[in-house]
C-alpha cells in the first residue's frame, strides 16, 4: 500500500505535467489578434465551395489538386494568419496578389508559419490543396475526409474540406 506522501508526490507531479501540457498548447497561439473592424462586427473570407469530392482515385496515379477561391466581401482588409492542414497526406499554397506562400502542411509534422498575407476589401485570393493518396500505403485505401484551415484574424478558421475514395 503506498504511503501518503508517495500519493502526495505522485499527485503533485501529475498536476505538474498536465500544467506543463496546457502551457505548451496555449503557446501555440502567440500571434496578436487582428482587430475588430469598424462596427464590431468580425470580417472574414468567403468561399462559395468549401468542399469538394474527388470521387474514386487510384494511389498509382499520384497525387491530385483542387483550386478553393476565397473572397473579402467586407469592407475591411481581412489578414490570413496561417494555412495548416489536418493531415501529412494534405498540402495547401496560398496564392494571393502577392505571389504564392506555401506548401503548407499539418501542424506538428511541417512547417506552418505565420503568413500575414493582407487580402482587401473585393479582393480574391486562392488555396490549393494537394493530396497524395498513396502517403498512407496500402492501409490508406478507401474513403478519407481531409480539411486545410485558414486563420484569419479573430475569426473561426475557414475550414476548406474534400473527399475521396482510394483505391490501389
Amino acid at each position: 500500500m503506498k504511503s501518503i506522501k508517495q500519493i502526495t508526490i505522485t499527485l503533485l507531479i501529475s498536476i505538474v505535467l498536465l500544467g506543463g501540457i496546457f502551457l505548451l498548447a496555449r503557446s501555440g497561439n502567440t500571434d496578436n489578434p487582428a482587430p475588430v473592424p469598424s462596427g464590431g462586427i468580425q470580417a472574414s473570407l468567403k468561399v462559395a465551395e468549401p468542399y469538394y469530392d474527388f470521387g474514386s482515385i487510384s494511389m498509382a496515379s499520384g497525387e491530385v489538386s483542387r483550386k478553393f477561391s476565397l473572397k473579402n466581401d467586407s469592407v475591411e482588409p481581412i489578414t490570413i494568419r496561417k494555412v495548416y492542414t489536418s493531415c501529412m497526406c494534405t498540402s495547401a499554397r496560398l496564392f494571393t496578389r502577392d505571389g504564392s506562400i506555401g506548401p503548407f502542411g499539418m501542424p506538428g509534422h511541417g512547417f506552418v508559419p505565420a503568413i500575414n498575407r493582407t487580402v482587401a476589401p473585393g479582393e480574391e485570393a486562392t488555396v490549393e490543396v494537394v493530396f497524395d493518396p498513396a502517403a498512407h500505403g496500402p492501409a490508406g485505401v478507401g474513403r478519407v475526409e481531409r480539411s486545410v484551415y485558414v486563420e484569419s484574424g479573430n475569426a473561426q478558421p475557414l475550414e476548406l474540406s474534400f473527399s475521396a475514395t482510394v483505391t490501389p
